[in-house]
């Protein structure tokens, strides 16, 4: 061990000039930096601020006394994912430990079970549903049905308060998944209709996406929020939903671009066989181009899924109080104004996990659609 470890540092680190004077300049860099940022978190920086504030920052201004339901969307939302992670790579029992470090992390943070017993119950949640859909195939087939139903019951938990109220880390994650679950088929339906034959559908398809990668997202957030009272007052519909629906009609026109470049990359002689054999239009589509075009843009479509997620910090342009706007708030307040390193650290350290979780899914995806196609 010692000796591949000696061989791996001289060859990688150590094994031209250039090498050796980075490497000298570099690792000492790195490791100063690995120190002073150890000496700093665990001597000098005074972290009961995330303890008195958490709440704050995973769901936002949302009532303390209601937070149940936001306990209830969260296990939900895990039942979910977890269910999905079935689908893409089987559950084994060191997920179940990495899972069981959020609760620890709380627990360590709170002091206390307040927070650590509901995060369990989630992790619990999510690691059934991950086994079941492991494990059990016909689960598998139910799924888009029990996944529609849970967004339907997240809603109906949430909304009893005030769908205004929705906040925090909370309302990232479900802006992101809303946005990536309504996206998908739109983008879908928009790639075709701009190979479509028909002239007036593939103009129309084509202007919306272009219009659409044209302008910013902040931009498309913030006139949707205007124009949605003047189109249709009667709807009444609350802010969150107006910051879904631009979110989601932004990013459909980069779904669409990238399953376009899929539908590319199919042979064209794939459908020319299928018309051969008297296939229609609409099942050469859907059984042969689309699962190839799918499998090819795996990789761009869960980067656009980080995008949504990053994104989400522009709906402060319409009054909502997502992740990174809780933690501005609390900053706001006088009393803490000397714990910006520790607020922001816990963002950024939030941040980093959720994106890590989500490229350590997309390349369990890329394993799992590549195995499928040898």
């Amino acid at each position: 061990m010692i000796a591949t470890s000696i061989k791996w540092t001289r060859h990688n680190l150590f094994g031209k000039p250039f090498d050796i004077v980075l490497s000298l300049f570099v690792i000492p860099g790195v490791l100063w930096l690995a120190y002073s940022t150890a000496d700093w978190a665990f001597q000098s920086a005074k972290w009961d601020i995330i303890v008195q504030s958490l709440r704050v920052l995973m769901i936002g201004v949302f009532p303390a006394d209601q937070a149940w339901r936001a306990w209830t969307a969260a296990a939900i939302i895990g039942a979910i994912l977890g269910a999905g992670f079935g689908c893409v790579f089987s559950f084994k029992p060191h997920h179940c430990l990495v899972l069981l470090l959020v609760p620890v992390a709380l627990l360590l943070i709170d002091g206390g079970f307040g927070n650590a017993l509901p995060a369990t119950g989630i992790v619990a949640v999510a690691t059934l549903a991950w086994s079941l859909t492991s494990y059990v195939p016909l689960s598998r087939k139910v799924l888009p049905a029990v996944a529609f139903t849970g967004f339907i019951l997240i809603v109906a938990v949430m909304a009893p308060p005030g769908v205004g109220l929705w906040g925090g880390l909370l309302l990232s994650v479900l802006l992101t998944l809303v946005t990536s679950v309504l996206s998908l088929p739109i983008g879908i339906l928009l790639a075709f209709g701009r190979q479509s034959r028909l002239s007036s559908l593939r103009i129309i398809c084509t202007w919306y996406i272009e219009v659409m990668r044209s302008v910013p997202l902040i931009l498309v957030v913030y006139w949707i929020w205007i124009l949605m009272p003047v189109l249709a007052p009667q709807w009444g519909l609350a802010d969150v939903a107006r910051g879904m629906i631009g979110f989601t009609i932004f990013y459909s026109a980069y779904v669409a671009e990238y399953v376009r470049s899929g539908l590319q990359a199919v042979p064209r002689a794939q459908t020319e066989a299928a018309r051969s054999l008297g296939m229609s239009e609409f099942d050469i589509n859907r059984s042969i181009v689309l699962p190839q075009a799918l499998r090819v843009v795996v990789a761009p479509l869960v980067g656009n899924v980080l995008d949504i997620f990053n994104s989400a910090p522009l709906v402060f342009i319409i009054g909502l109080t997502d992740f990174l706007r809780a933690g501005q708030m609390i900053l706001a307040n006088p009393q803490y104004g000397d714990r910006t390193f520790e607020v922001l650290s816990f963002l950024l350290l939030t941040y980093f996990l959720i994106g890590s979780m989500i490229t350590y899914a997309a390349r369990k995806l890329e394993d799992h659609m590549a195995l499928g196609s040898r």
